[in-house]
């Protein structure tokens, strides 16, 4: 694969990451359960680190870093949806959209995973897609406990 499709790949995941970081502060922001709230800030704090891991491999490459989330993927419409729908809602309905948002991630870096990438990036973004899992697999166990 070439230098700029590696790239290119490496800052469609940054912008995944920069949505989920979002995503997730919000849903902090409206969720009425403190441990949720401490689940879904630490969630954001890895959203937050996996992006500039990512940054970090695109300078490297010679690249710029996108410092956006995404323009027109879905994921940006699932928290725009989670914006206008948490308020006054259940922490399940929250658990419900965050969930979502976990799905497109996952599938985001299944698709970068699928790639002849360099090793060292496939090795980073397959250890970020257990990461990407982990997340939405609390989230969903979560969801499913919540009244």
């Amino acid at each position: 694969m070439e230098n700029n499709e590696v790239i290119k790949t490496l800052n469609n995941l940054v912008e995944i990451s920069r949505d989920g970081e979002r995503g997730f502060r919000t849903a902090a922001q409206e969720a009425r359960d403190p441990q949720l709230r401490n689940i879904f800030e630490s969630a954001a704090s890895r959203c937050a680190d996996g992006a500039r891991e990512l940054e970090s491999q695109i300078t490297t490459m010679g690249g710029s870093p996108s410092h956006s989330g995404s323009v027109s993927g879905a994921w940006h419409r699932v928290w725009t949806s989670l914006k206008a729908i948490v308020t006054g809602h259940s922490d399940k309905a929250i658990l419900d959209e965050v969930e979502r948002g976990e799905d497109v991630a996952k599938s985001a870096y299944e698709s970068a995973i699928a790639k002849e990438l360099p090793p060292k990036i496939h090795e980073i973004i397959a250890r970020q897609y257990r990461g990407v899992k982990e997340n939405h697999d609390r989230v969903r166990d979560l969801r499913n406990r919540a009244a």
